[in-house]
């Protein structure tokens, strides 16, 4: 499974992906965020899939950005790219694979911006390759792709479009963390991207189980303190029968 999180806040983007693969009971690290940057144009991408399709597709993907990137203005357009070389190999390796008993899967997390875009922009790839753009207006302000039910509900609660830089990749971060304690299928190391809106410059970043892993410890001692000093008044009745019910029962409670 993958762990691959992009987020559009007002003042940028923030992109984070796991680096576990496995195969059976194999497992073994791999980088699946891509960025390019050349000329004005500043463009991530992450996968969560088959990673023969992934690497078929991105080899295609960057053989037409070598030779044609310069005809794209708009992001949305190399997302457009990008979905053509998609069912490209969709169309080549799709049927083979189904008859292995593989299913034919890609989604993709594209962000970034370009000379004629007014903003940054963020949009999730589906692997039939259509795709939405995710914002202030799509309701939330991220998306992830793999591994997604542990990590999300922080961010629901949490995260906003007018959170900062800093707070959006700190719960980010937090994001992962609660996906990786809970899945063995997603770990360290951790790439991570940053995008200051209209900077046309992408900042990368590796961070290995050592370089934060006193935050981890930090995080969960404040979760349990928090639980703590949540007040208690909304469960007195029922503890009272509790109580009650070991007295009547001699602490045998059925």
């Amino acid at each position: 499974m993958t762990y691959c999180l992009g987020i559009k806040i007002k003042s940028g983007l923030v992109g984070l992906a796991d680096t576990r693969l496995t195969s059976g009971s194999e497992c073994s690290t791999g980088k699946k965020l891509f960025i390019h940057q050349k000329d004005g144009r500043s463009i991530f991408l992450m996968t969560s899939g088959l990673r023969s399709v992934r690497d078929k597709t991105l080899t295609y993907f960057k053989e037409i950005l070598d030779k044609d990137a310069n005809k794209y203005g708009k992001l949305y357009q190399v997302v457009n790219a990008f979905a053509e070389q998609l069912r490209l190999v969709a169309r080549e390796d799709k049927k083979f694979l189904e008859e292995s008993g593989l299913k034919f899967n890609l989604n993709t997390i594209i962000g970034g911006q370009l000379e004629e875009d007014d903003e940054h922009k963020l949009f999730l790839l589906y692997p039939e390759g259509n795709w939405i753009e995710i914002g202030e207006e799509s309701g939330a302000p991220f998306v992830i792709i793999g591994n997604s039910g542990y990590g999300k509900p922080i961010l629901n609660r949490a995260l906003n479009y007018d959170s900062t830089m800093k707070f959006a990749l700190k719960t980010g971060f937090l994001s992962f963390d609660s996906t990786r304690v809970s899945a063995n299928d997603v770990d360290f190391p951790l790439d991570v991207v940053l995008y200051t809106k209209n900077s046309h410059n992408m900042i990368e970043q590796r961070y290995y189980r050592g370089d934060v892993q006193k935050i981890s410890e930090v995080w969960q001692k404040m979760l349990s303190n928090s639980i703590d000093k949540i007040p208690d008044e909304w469960m007195e009745e029922l503890l009272d029968k509790l109580t009650l019910s070991k007295v009547i029962g001699g602490d045998n409670i059925r």
